[in-house]
């Protein structure tokens, strides 16, 4: 396995309800190599969503440090952060999260629109990407004339475009059937194996977990110990 992808240390966070502290995350050390296919588990509240928005530089630690690349992106300023997302994250979401006016080419297309590549290069990217998940006959087709599980695809399509390192689905196949869920889990399984992506997928399904490589449980914002793989 190669070395450390995300170095996280000693990272707590915190939100303020009012005028109310509520801690969410205590204290999580955590090493992700890159390539690997992880996957965050813990019941509703745990903190698992929390942890992959940090992670995904969505949001801010309240203490500690968290490296990714030898990046810490705690200490960016928010407009460098957005801008490192755009080129090293692509996210995938529970429920899709497409433009409903767009079709499937022009979702997948519209993050390529703040990069400096030609309209013929953002064609070729598009539908590359689109391929990759099966979809090149669908990419006409608007979000409401897909299947939910056709829709998560082309939102993994979207994920893919601008070639992150890393990949982050929170709850992928939650809104899904067990025959699309598996669909789905067969593509990101690919991604991983094939493109060498590294994922981490926060699930509360213990299926779904089970395809990551690693497995790690979150209780009451703590890390177990002994979280670890096969």
């Amino acid at each position: 396995m190669s070395e450390s992808l995300i170095s996280i240390r000693q990272l707590s966070k915190t939100y303020q309800r009012g005028t109310q502290p509520v801690p969410v995350l205590f204290d999580i050390n955590l090493e992700i190599a890159e390539g690997e296919y992880v996957s965050l588990m813990g019941p509703s509240g745990s903190g698992k969503s929390t942890l992959l928005n940090l992670i995904a530089g969505i949001d801010k630690p309240s203490s500690g440090s968290l490296l990714i690349d030898g990046v810490d992106i705690a200490m960016l300023p928010e407009n460098d952060l957005a801008s490192w997302r755009a080129s090293n994250v692509g996210f995938v979401f529970q429920f899709y999260n497409l433009m409903p006016v767009l079709n499937a080419f022009e979702n997948v297309e519209l993050p390529l629109l703040l990069t400096d590549l030609s309209r013929a290069e953002r064609r070729e990217h598009t539908e590359t990407a689109l391929a990759m998940v099966g979809l090149a006959d669908r990419m006409d087709h608007y979000p409401n004339e897909l299947s939910g599980g056709q829709q998560q695809r082309v939102a993994i399509a979207r994920a893919l475009i601008s070639d992150p390192t890393l990949i982050v689905a929170d709850e992928p196949t939650g809104d899904l059937d067990r025959h699309s869920a598996d669909d789905i889990l067969n593509l990101l399984d690919r991604l991983n194996v094939e493109l060498g992506k590294t994922i981490i997928m926060v699930t509360h399904d213990p299926k779904c977990a089970e395809r990551a490589r690693r497995r790690v449980h979150l209780e009451k914002g703590v890390l177990l110990s002994g979280s670890g793989g096969h």
